[in-house]
């Protein structure tokens, strides 16, 4: 992200630089009309696929004295209009939090450029792990069939296909919603040409994982896999603004190594133990589209094959991640031991500068005549 300069000018009308530094109250009025349109008869039908959560399915339950109502949802094309309008407000809330925030941090600190985009990135990423995480921990808790899946992983996949709740997939909506808002971003914020091919490959990756967890109707185990991650990504961005704050406080990316290795291990087990031997032992096996289900070897396989393939390459960048600070440690701790031998080489030179002087005078003539009188 670069640093956005407020001038006194006013840019033309619709050029870039109006619309960079305006594109929070242009993507308000768009969002306006679409909270706009609820109130007329008209309008509505069509802004309700834009606000609200659609194909719910009523499903009566028996476990009380009396027949119950549930709503349960499924997925289709119409979600897009949902996701397109929660992008929306993630681009606004984006501009809330960098202009009312992050921008009076940088004031107050007086970042250099590296740091001012870093501090920008991990304020936006760590109010959002923060928010998505206890979000998703408070679903993990109200759902009766998956809160107690540490001791029951057979919950995880046990019924599938599964139906949604509605917090389970408004959580799966705004999630998709706030990663596609992340490639407008790249423009509104002037990234720099250099960060956008590494923002681009997370944001995709994130954009795949939880689409495909959303249509494939892995649904729980995306949400467990999701908290988890959230958890340690969190921990990375905060540690990385108590860094920023103070660089002598590198306690939370020692911890933060140890729980990454950790949440890969738990990625793959819990990915090895649903989709390769929990589904596939499973009764209801076969693809019908219509119900949802893709319990088919292909389908299984794929999955599996992407969640291995970005476990190893997320542990590759992680390793050359340790590997260079490893190395910028080692060079600056040799730095160190080549200045103090110089430092006391200069003051062992200035020592035997003044006794040489001192013997100096005491072998000079006068000295000598003045010692025999």
């Amino acid at each position: 992200m670069g640093i956005r300069k407020k001038t006194n000018k006013n840019p033309p009308v619709l050029s870039h630089e109006f619309v960079i530094q305006n594109h929070a109250d242009i993507v308000s009025c768009v969002a306006m009309v679409f909270l706009l349109g609820l109130m007329f008869e008209v309008t509505s039908k069509f802004a309700v696929f834009f606000i609200t959560v659609q194909y719910n399915v009523t499903i009566s339950t028996n476990e009380a004295p009396e027949e119950t109502a549930v709503n349960h949802f499924h997925h289709g094309i119409k979600d897009l209009a949902t996701i397109f309008f929660y992008m929306l407000v993630a681009i606004i809330m984006h501009a809330i939090i960098q202009e009312y925030v992050l921008d009076k941090i940088n004031r107050k600190k007086h970042f250099s450029k590296t740091k001012h985009s870093k501090f920008n990135e991990s304020g936006q990423l760590s109010a959002f792990y923060l928010f998505s995480f206890g979000w998703g921990t408070s679903i993990l808790l109200s759902v009766r069939t998956i809160e107690n899946f540490l001791s029951n992983p057979v919950s995880l996949w046990e019924g599938y296909p599964h139906t949604l709740i509605f917090q389970m997939k408004f959580y799966y909506i705004c999630q998709l919603g706030y990663w596609l808002h992340a490639l407008p971003e790249l423009y509104f914020q002037k990234t720099k040409k250099e960060d956008i091919p590494r923002q681009l490959v997370y944001i995709s990756l994130y954009l795949v994982h939880i689409a495909g967890a959303y249509i494939l109707n892995l649904n729980r185990l995306g949400l467990v896999l999701l908290v988890c991650h959230y958890f340690v990504e969190l921990l990375f961005h905060i540690s990385r603004l108590i860094y920023f704050s103070n660089e002598n406080r590198q306690l939370g990316f020692t911890i933060w190594a140890v729980l990454f290795v950790l949440g890969r291990l738990l990625t793959l087990s819990l990915s090895v133990l649903t989709v390769g031997f929990g589904l596939s032992t499973a009764e209801n096996q076969g693809f019908d589209w219509a119900a949802g289900n893709f319990n088919v070897l292909f389908v299984r396989v794929t999955v599996l094959a992407a969640i291995c393939l970005t476990q190893a390459f997320m542990m590759w960048k992680f390793i050359n991640f340790q590997l260079r600070r490893w190395r910028e440690h080692a060079q600056a701790q040799t730095l160190k031991k080549k200045q103090a031998p110089s430092k006391s080489k200069s003051k062992k030179d200035k020592a035997n500068g003044v006794n040489g002087v001192n013997s100096h005078q005491a072998d000079s003539p006068r000295a000598r005549k003045e010692k025999s009188s």
